[in-house]
């Protein structure tokens, strides 16, 4: 993939988590006007993008560490 198309993919990527953002603060606003309990559900939404960074990180150390495949080929 080019990087330009990377670039708009990882851009539409994280407009739809910002608006994500803003439509979940906008509902917990309506059902949870309470200072408190709009606390707890920041730090909730925190604690779940550390579980996801978490998996990622490991997948990544997977991809890193997995040996390369290939053929060995003789040369005379």
């Amino acid at each position: 993939m080019s990087e330009q198309k990377t670039s708009g993919a990882q851009d539409s990527v994280r407009g739809a988590c910002e608006r994500i953002g803003v439509e979940l603060d906008r509902l917990l606003g309506a059902i949870a006007p309470s200072p408190e309990v709009r606390q707890h559900f920041h730090s909730a939404r925190i604690e779940v993008l550390k579980g996801l960074r978490g998996l990622i990180d490991e997948r990544i150390q997977h991809l890193s560490t997995e040996p390369k495949k290939g053929t060995t080929v003789p040369v005379e």
